[in-house]
């Protein structure tokens, strides 16, 4: 049975960077209480580099930066939580201490630093993998300390400082050799352009948006495969085996909608849906056998049924996992439909083993969303929002597999 377990945790397996591991052995903060209310109890763990605090929740929740509060402390309001009573206790690494109080019907976290920090993600985690709870993620690191002017004017502008990029100082770090690789599909392209708007089309819109993706993740560590880099079309089947090929940990497939009614805007987000990968997968696979084969370690056909049977639905899980980290992080960028999660048997999400969602950035069909879907400055924002999503998918998958 080990190597069922095995290949279950097998999206997760890729261990990497000292501060996610070291967030699997959270310090347990000592006081929480079941009459907290909405914040459930805080956790604090990692070093003067990077410090992780963890606030369990009892319900999904936003929450607001309060800012002006000096810099040697930081304040989190959740507007719609409460709490029974205050709570504190120790901190460790950037964090000296903690407390949870309310103010103005609000629940509030305040940290306590040991030298000027900032926020360098944050992200909601839904429960899932045991854990009943929801988990608010706030991930610190010290302020780059500014370099004296007559230093800077000195600095020789061959040296590495001549060559450093800002944006690079909000990468996350990854252990060397070990790059997660996440394949972007930017949909349609040559003879099938997609959804058309007045002033463009779905397939070019795609493609710029994954480009800017790219350079967002290969800034933050990852390896990224682009399934086209021009105007050219590709059988949905190439796309997939495209991921398959690249030992892909994760796939988004990128594309803008079409409606009837010119109103309708805003993303969405879609994993397979169960009844819809088993209608698909089985015409798709009756033409190219090559995208649902997966190595399994049963010695007969009826026990690799069950095994890939149980790949398929951890699969699944894990894109239902990342489409919901996806949205928290989309939503504060662009409009989201009511229903802005779905599933469909679309043939770009069926790999059994390759994680999947397919990302619905706005409406061509609408005039506001396609100002926005072909602005530069507002597509790398929204890519921004998308690569920190797949940044909270690997912290959560991380913490899975050092379990």
């Amino acid at each position: 049975m080990d190597w069922a377990l095995r290949l279950l945790a097998s999206g997760w397996a890729k261990a990497g960077g000292a501060l996610l591991a070291a967030g699997c052995a959270l310090l347990a903060a000592t006081s929480h209480s079941a009459d907290a209310g909405g914040v459930m109890k805080v956790r604090v763990a990692g070093t003067a580099s990077e410090t992780r605090v963890v606030v369990e929740l009892d319900q999904a929740a936003k929450a607001r930066l309060i800012e002006g509060q000096g810099a040697r402390s930081l304040v989190l309001a959740w507007p719609d939580l409460e709490t029974g009573k205050e709570l504190s206790g120790p901190g460790k690494g950037l964090v000296s201490a903690w407390t949870v109080d309310e103010a103005a019907g609000a629940a509030r976290l305040k940290l306590s630093l040991t030298e000027d920090a900032q926020i360098a993600r944050r992200f909601l985690l839904p429960p899932g993998d045991g854990v009943e709870v929801y988990r608010y993620v706030v991930d610190l690191k010290p302020k780059a300390k500014r370099v004296p002017a007559k230093l800077a004017v000195t600095s020789s502008p061959a040296g590495p400082a001549a060559n450093a990029k800002p944006e690079m100082l909000s990468a996350p770090r990854r252990a060397a050799g070990a790059k997660r690789v996440v394949v972007i599909d930017a949909g349609h392209g040559g003879k099938d352009p997609g959804a058309i708007g007045v002033h463009a089309r779905e397939g070019a819109v795609t493609l710029a948006a994954a480009k800017a993706l790219r350079a967002r993740l290969q800034r933050g560590g990852y390896k990224v495969v682009l399934t086209r880099e021009k105007d050219v079309f590709l059988p949905l089947e190439t796309r997939v085996r495209i991921a398959r090929q690249a030992h892909a940990d994760l796939f988004i497939s990128l594309h803008a909608d079409a409606g009837g009614d010119p109103g309708l805007k805003g993303a969405s987000v879609y994993t397979l849906s169960e009844n819809g990968s088993d209608r698909v997968a089985k015409k798709v696979m009756a033409r190219d056998r090559s995208l649902g084969e997966v190595k399994l370690p049963g010695q007969d056909a009826a026990v690799n049924s069950i095994l890939l049977d149980l790949t398929q639905r951890a699969t699944r899980n894990q894109s239902a996992t990342f489409a919901q980290l996806l949205l928290n992080e989309v939503d504060d960028v662009c409009a989201l439909l009511r229903r802005s999660h779905r599933d469909a048997g679309f043939v770009v999400l069926l790999a059994p083993d390759v994680p999947a969602v397919l990302l619905e950035m706005g409406f061509m069909t609408n005039t506001e969303d396609e100002r926005l879907l072909t602005d530069p400055k507002h597509r790398t924002a929204m890519m921004d929002a998308v690569g920190d999503g797949i940044d909270a998918y690997f912290a959560q998958a991380e913490q899975y597999a050092a379990r």
